[in-house]
């Protein structure tokens, strides 16, 4: 389970996507973040297929690998689908006691699951395409205008991208302590929630340890390499935005386009 989650990792390529401005990148993904919460009927969602499987096919990233990202998210996924389902009032379809399911709960259960794997599936290609460094680069830049009311720009980029990049490292790590846990007669995997939930409670202090340690480790590197973040601080690349980065803008504003239209005019 622990290996099908890609938050936070990167697949290195040369495409398209991958040289687009991490600026450009990260309005996008606000954008089709914006443009999904603006649909409220099925028909747009086919222009929002098209635009992920286009991203995709440019960005040579597996689908399949981007698919499996959604196996840990599935119990939330259909989660909101029964409770979309059984609590949406409407015509009946299927009565069980109290509980009853409509046609109209059936409806809003699709698309709230689709607009759950959409956005996941979408945002999941931000993380794929940029580089750590890209990306903190440019959360900096978005993050400048707003040192005037006293905002750490640099700081909290830095932050933002040290967590995200940590994950797959962390999740690696989680993997390692359940093997040697495992070989060790633990179980995981037998028992009730409550049961598994208890077994998992050895895991944290070595964790938590292996957590403290990487960040103490990470910060004396940084000491020891003279960082200092801030203004004075030089790029070996400084981001620069070209023809392509205007026309994925562009292409993302006909997409949110076309979303609105549909819901107020069609």
């Amino acid at each position: 389970m622990l290996k099908n989650i890609t938050i936070g990792q990167y697949f290195p390529g040369k495409t398209i996507i991958h040289k687009l401005d991490p600026r450009i990148k990260i309005l996008i993904t606000l954008l089709f973040i914006f443009s999904l919460f603006f649909i409220d009927s099925f028909t747009p969602y086919l222009f929002v297929v098209a635009f992920i499987l286009t991203s995709v096919g440019l960005s040579k990233v597996p689908l399949k690998f981007i698919l499996k990202g959604l196996k840990p998210l599935l119990i939330i996924i259909m989660i909101t689908f029964l409770i979309n389902a059984i609590l949406t009032p409407g015509e009946v379809l299927y009565r069980l006691g109290p509980v009853k399911i409509t046609i109209e709960g059936l409806r809003q259960a699709t698309f709230m699951a689709l607009r759950l794997i959409f956005l996941i599936v979408g945002t999941s290609l931000l993380t794929l395409t940029t580089s750590p460094i890209s990306l903190t680069d440019g959360i900096e830049k978005l993050l400048n205008p707003f040192k005037r009311i006293g905002l750490p720009a640099h700081e909290l980029a830095m932050m933002m991208t040290i967590a995200l990049r940590f994950i797959p490292t962390l999740l690696e790590e989680t993997d390692k302590i359940m093997k040697a846990q495992m070989a060790r007669g633990a179980d995981f995997e037998s028992g009730n929630i409550m049961n598994r939930a208890k077994s998992l409670v050895p895991l944290l202090v070595p964790l938590f340890i292996s957590a403290f340690r990487r960040a103490d480790e990470l910060a004396m590197a940084m000491e020891a390499r003279c960082y200092r973040g801030g203004d004075n601080r030089t790029r070996m690349k400084e981001l620069s935005l070209e023809i392509r980065d205007y026309l994925a803008l562009g292409i993302s504003f006909v997409l949110l386009g076309i979303i609105i239209l549909f819901r107020y005019f069609i």
